[in-house]
């Protein structure tokens, strides 16, 4: 059966699995007496009308809306099922990005197993989980979307009596009735503690239990190649998965980010690592039953036995009581206590008695290692011991590192406050030309003593920005340095946007702990300045001093996909991002230095999104060190973790992506004619995307013609739609700028400029066109990218854009910029068919059957959000109780839309 026999196979599974699911959906409600509503929802397309309807525009939408998640959930399933039935059938190495086919890529390709087991330990991948205000599904709908998974993969076991399936379908419908009273969304607007319990959840219940299937997976292709395994034989010989969060750190424009709530987040990081590691000893302990009498425990692991239980006291001696004659188990009830200590904080005891570092109990398993090894216990080293030690490592006492992310900006005022306390003259540091902010950080850096005595009022910013530095110092005091991540300065523009970060830490204490200070670039502008910046960054004396003492000294940079894209369009974001990353990765060569790049990405394409083996095949040779970080945001969490399945197969395309990239050397000679085609293309395409944007009117249609004034009012993200309230394209996030744009099918920053470009582009330079289709055959950035852009256009719908379109008042303003648009958009789509060498229909077919079985109830959904729409536009400000009937009707519509598109910002 070929691959593509395969695909259809799977497009049937969908189709059958989907109409299975709507139906028991469908004799649910009718047993609740919603026979009318039942009627509307249909997996195929059917003549049923809303407007014929008597059905609340409320049950309908929230019906259609699990008719949605119902639908994501058998493709999921349906994907799962065609990577296992593809490995089976022809190997592990043709599920696309996997450790089966980057290991078998090296070996055809010569690469010597030992160079890959030296590159693999070298590799160190951090997801950052993010709660941007773009997750639509609440923790207890989500723990309900997997007891249908688990119920709907139950139902393919073909064993099951017809009373069994009976009984299956009877879950089902209990489920379904469950999520029916439940409701999908948040009804109010959720707070900061219900956004870190939903990425809790992940780091606690969902990455503990994959980090082993992901590590199998490893394993498994190792062996199907057939490389050695003692090359792969120890936990540290594994490339390093660790986790992040912004949740509690991120503070860019998010005012209800407190230190407090900083101190607590970092806090209960700690004791959920804590608590997840004591829980995997306990389990090792049941599984370590080996008698003295049948095993010859080395004498020497049997005295440090003796001498642990006597240095802990009582408890010690209660912990050998527990399990005479079985010394594994001992040694494990002994580390037991000294991990209970630690988490009671006891360290008061001594070092001996609780531990300070993870590396101290990773040194005690390792002991325990080693006297399984004496045994010759290989299997019980792997299948039970190695887990614990791989957890551990990756989870360490931390759980996630928290990033500190501050607006520079924002920087600027508390600065300025700063000054003012403390009695300077010249308080107005925003004004500054950058000769004059180095000038006065550098002489003020080669001083320790800080500008103020501990807890003086200065301003809200500056009171804000000391306060949650002040809890950072105290955590590190504490436990050192491994639950703090970046301290990120969005908007860098400049040398001093970072180097003043070191004076607030100075402030607080912080100057010797060497915390990696790091740039954000966002914009285009930013982007191309950034190799310079960078340059002056790693050769001020600050940064000299840290690579000092941190060894290997890896510098981060974080690169902006969401609002180089606002500013430039899809294909220039893209472009000037790849530079990017090849001109900083020489600034840091020359220097000597590594990078780490965090990848700012969002859920959807126009934010860097997709496909996690793609993205990463698509940067340029020689940009990857092997340490990378990229941001999970949004839905994009539940997307790809909510199921482990799933989520060890993302982390999979992450880890073995990351290791592919590593191996790429740089090319010696950059192809100038494609960076000169390029560079011609790209001046176009944002030059047209920049004639929308600066029309005079553009805010205009823009405010009429998408829901933006809804999800202003939004109740799906704790923060703000905008960063300081001004009503500017500027001050406007790139999460709702992007979420606005899909709500109304416009999709315009997934491609919008990239059309009149091609066709400019073919009709000046033919030559260079017919380069460009070799382009977009071999080369991974273009190639994707077209895919991409494609995937956005085909996921917009003309006929809606023109529906919102008509909501603008000013007929002149419409004609002129839909003419703009749906020029774009046709010829788009023509000139990427052009360059892909065959048609839509012949390439893209999982994509269309995906769009044609959500299009019918789309529309009804569209149907609902205008007519709520225009009415709650035309209300009176005083008619408050209709005005906020109908927003709930449409924040309801937002969310539905959100699962039927599967993406929002």
């Amino acid at each position: 059966m070929e691959k593509k026999t395969l695909e259809l196979e799977g497009l049937r599974k969908i189709r059958k699995d989907y109409t299975y699911l709507i139906n028991v959906f469908k004799e649910m409600l009718q047993s609740l007496g919603e026979a009318e509503l039942a009627a509307l929802i249909n997996a195929e397309n059917d003549s049923h009308e809303k407007k014929q309807s008597k059905v609340a525009d409320e049950k309908l939408a929230q019906a259609l809306g699990i008719s949605f998640e119902l639908l994501n959930l058998v493709e999921e399933n349906a994907a799962t099922q065609f990577r296992r039935k593809t490995e089976s059938q022809f190997g592990l190495e043709t599920t696309r990005g996997s450790w089966g086919e980057t290991l078998k890529l090296w070996k055809e390709s010569g690469v010597d197993e030992q160079k890959i087991a030296d590159l693999l330990p070298k590799i160190k991948v951090m997801p950052v989980l993010t709660a941007h205000p773009t997750e639509a599904k609440r923790l207890t709908v989500l723990d309900i979307h997997r007891e249908l998974y688990v119920l709907l993969v139950k139902n393919e076991n073909p064993l099951w009596s017809v009373s069994e399936r009976a009984e299956i379908k009877q879950e089902i419908k209990s489920v379904l009735e469950r999520w029916w009273r439940t409701g999908e969304i948040y009804l109010q607007k959720p707070r900061l503690t219900d956004e870190r319990s939903n990425v809790m959840h992940y780091f606690v219940n969902v990455f503990p239990k994959v980090l082993h299937l992901t590590d199998q997976r490893l394993l498994n292709a190792w062996k199907h190649v057939g490389f050695s395994p003692e090359l792969l034989d120890g936990p540290e010989q594994f490339p390093m998965l660790q986790f992040g969060s912004w949740v509690g750190g991120d503070r860019d424009g998010h005012p209800y980010v407190t230190p407090e709530f900083t101190a607590s987040t970092l806090q209960l990081h700690r004791r959920a690592a804590l608590n997840i590691l004591r829980e995997q000893l306990v389990a090792l302990a049941q599984k370590m039953s080996f008698s003295e009498f049948l095993n010859e425990v080395p004498t020497a692991f049997l005295s440090e036995i003796a001498s642990q239980a006597k240095t802990l006291g009582e408890a010690g001696q209660k912990a050998l009581k527990r399990n005479p004659s079985e010394p594994l188990r001992q040694f494990i009830n002994l580390l037991l206590v000294r991990l209970d200590n630690t988490v009671d904080e006891r360290f008061d005891l001594g070092d001996q008695s609780c531990y300070r570092r993870p590396d101290d109990l990773a040194i005690e398993l390792k002991k325990l290692r080693d006297v399984l090894a004496h045994l010759k216990a290989g299997q019980v080293i792997k299948q039970y011991l190695f887990p614990v030690e791989r957890l551990l490592a990756c989870l360490g006492f931390h759980l996630a590192k928290l990033d500190i992310r501050q607006n520079s900006a924002y920087h600027e005022k508390a600065m300025a406050q700063l000054l003012q306390a403390a009695g300077f003259s010249d308080t107005d540091y925003a004004h500054w030309d950058e000769e004059k902010r180095l000038s006065f950080i550098n002489k003020e850096l080669q001083s320790n003593r800080p500008f103020l005595v501990a807890g003086t009022p200065c301003g809200p910013e500056a009171d804000n920005v000391l306060g949650y530095f002040s809890e950072v110092k105290k955590y590190v005091d504490r436990y050192g340095t491994d639950g703090i991540g970046s301290v990120i300065v969005s908007m860098t523009r400049s040398l001093s946007d970072l180097v003043v970060v070191f004076l607030f830490l100075r402030e607080v204490g912080l100057k010797d702990a060497h915390l990696p200070v790091v740039p954000l670039l966002e914009t285009i502008d930013d982007l191309v300045a950034g190799p310079d910046i960078l340059e002056a960054f790693l050769t001020h004396p600050m940064v000299q001093e840290q690579q000092k003492h941190k060894k290997p000294f890896i510098q981060e940079v974080m690169l902006g996909y969401s609002d180089s894209n606002k500013d430039g369009g899809i294909l220039t974001s893209r472009w000037n991002i790849y530079k990017a990353e090849e001109k900083l990765t020489e600034v840091g060569d020359r220097r000597g230095i590594a990078l780490r790049f965090f990848h700012g990405r969002g859920g959807t394409i126009s934010r860097g999104g997709g496909k996690i083996h793609r993205f990463l095949e698509s940067m340029p040779p020689g940009a990857m060190s092997g340490h990378i970080k990229m941001t999970v945001q949004g839905e994009t969490i539940a997307n790809q973790f909510a199921n482990r399945l799933n989520a060890s197969y993302n982390l999979e395309m992450f880890l073995s992506g990351t290791a592919r990239q590593a191996m790429r050397t740089a090319q010696k000679e950059k192809d100038k004619k494609l960076y000169d085609i390029m560079d011609r293309l790209v001046a176009l395409a944002r030059s047209n995307y920049r004639q929308l944007l600066d029309h005079p009117q553009f805010i205009e249609f823009y405010g009429h013609a998408t829901p933006i004034d809804v999800l202003e009012q939004s109740k799906i993200g704790s923060r703000p739609a905008r960063r300081t309230g001004q009503r500017s394209l500027d001050d406007l996030r790139s999460i709702p700028w992007v979420f606005s744009w899909n709500q109304s099918r416009f999709n315009l920053t997934g491609w919008f400029g990239t059309g009149t470009a091609l066709g400019t582009f073919q009709a000046q330079y033919p030559e260079d066109f017919e380069y460009l289709k070799t382009l977009a055959e071999e080369w991974p950035l273009l190639k994707y990218g077209l895919i991409q852009i494609e995937t956005n256009l085909l996921n917009s719908d003309t006929d809606i854009m023109k529906v919102f379109a008509d909501l603008v008042p000013d007929p002149t303003t419409k004609n002129e910029l839909m003419q703009l648009i749906l020029a774009d958009y046709g010829t788009c789509l023509e000139e990427i068919e052009t360059l892909m060498g065959a048609s839509v229909e012949e390439r893209r077919l999982s994509r269309l059957e995906n769009n044609k079985l959500r299009h019918r109830s789309l529309q009804m959904l569209h149907e609902i959000q205008l007519r709520s729409l225009k009415k709650w536009r035309a209300l009176d400000k005083k008619d408050a109780e209709e005005a906020n009937k109908l927003l709930l009707v449409l924040l309801l519509v937002v969310n539905v839309l959100s699962g039927g598109l599967k993406g929002t910002g």
